[in-house]
């Protein structure tokens, strides 16, 4: 028999699995509209979620007293979701994937402005290293001019609103209603968007349309498992296998081939955020994933 810790584990590596597939697919479906990914990311994604629905509650599952911060939780993430899928479309893997691991050092600032938390040295340390292992990926965006460089940090931005709203929201309500009210507004804004642009996907690029949405729905699911089985400090680093995913297929489907300072500020990226999740492991506070 697995103990709990050894399930978490393998949760999170599911999870890691399903959201770097999700990753590769957004990327290589580079000739359909950002609006049609993100329709189809969240109408097959809706399917996992009434799997965890309880049964004695399948009729009265959606009532909610909070639909103000469900609300502005889905238009946080709806804009950090579409600011991925452009960084994914139009730069390297391993980039955009190092620069998401950013996501605590946003959430840290911002629960100072927000919910008034006391930051110690240890955690102002962290942010000050994420940021100049930041400087050193985003190098590009200086040297080549590349903007889409901002679209991984509008992406980090809007997951620290995410954050700070679960934060709250997980003091009254289930994880499964959440990630309803999450999945089935963002699927109404992403209808509202689909006038800019549809392509008809022939039935192989349906298939790996249904196969992005279930990756992502599913992934969610599996992350929220493993944190909710094991201390953070433990599951956590295992996220970062991300990277390797990200490093592997850039290259191998689209010959990416990572530059040493982008590695570089990766690592101080990964060892700020770790320093950052034990921190809060150690206040006993909830740790929220960098990921949509």
């Amino acid at each position: 028999m697995l103990s709990r810790s050894q399930i978490a584990v393998l949760y999170m590596v599911g999870s890691v699995v399903c959201f770097s597939t999700m990753d590769i697919l957004v990327k290589y479906l580079d000739n359909f509209p950002v609006p049609q990914l993100l329709f189809m990311r969240f109408f097959f994604g809706l399917i996992p979620i009434f799997f965890l629905i309880p049964k004695n509650k399948i009729f009265t599952f959606y009532k909610t007293k909070r639909p103000i911060l469900h609300a502005f939780r889905a238009i946080s993430g709806a804009i950090a979701i579409i600011a991925l899928f452009i960084a994914l479309r139009n730069l390297p893997l391993a980039d955009v994937i190092s620069l998401t691991f950013a996501g605590p050092i946003f959430v840290t600032i911002f629960s100072i402005i927000f919910l008034s938390e006391k930051v110690g040295a240890k955690r102002w340390s962290a942010v000050f290293i994420g940021f100049i292992g930041m400087l050193f990926i985003i190098q590009p965006a200086f040297v080549e001019m590349n903007l889409y460089y901002i679209f991984p940090i509008i992406f980090c931005i809007g997951f620290s609103f995410v954050a700070i709203s679960i934060r709250s929201l997980s003091k009254t309500e289930p994880n499964y209603l959440i990630a309803f009210y999450f999945t089935v507004l963002v699927l109404f804004l992403s209808l509202l968007t689909l006038p800019m642009g549809w392509e008809t996907p022939s039935k192989f690029e349906l298939f790996l349309f249904v196969v992005l949405g279930l990756s992502g729905g599913v992934a969610n699911l599996l992350l929220t498992q493993s944190y909710r089985l094991a201390d953070a400090s433990l599951v956590s680093p295992i996220k970062y296998l991300s990277l390797l995913f990200a490093l592997f297929f850039g290259f191998y489907i689209w010959n990416e081939i990572p530059k040493p300072m982008m590695l570089f500020g990766a690592l101080l990226v990964i060892i700020s955020s770790l320093i950052i999740f034990r921190r809060e492991t150690s206040l006993n506070k909830q740790v929220i994933p960098p990921r949509s």
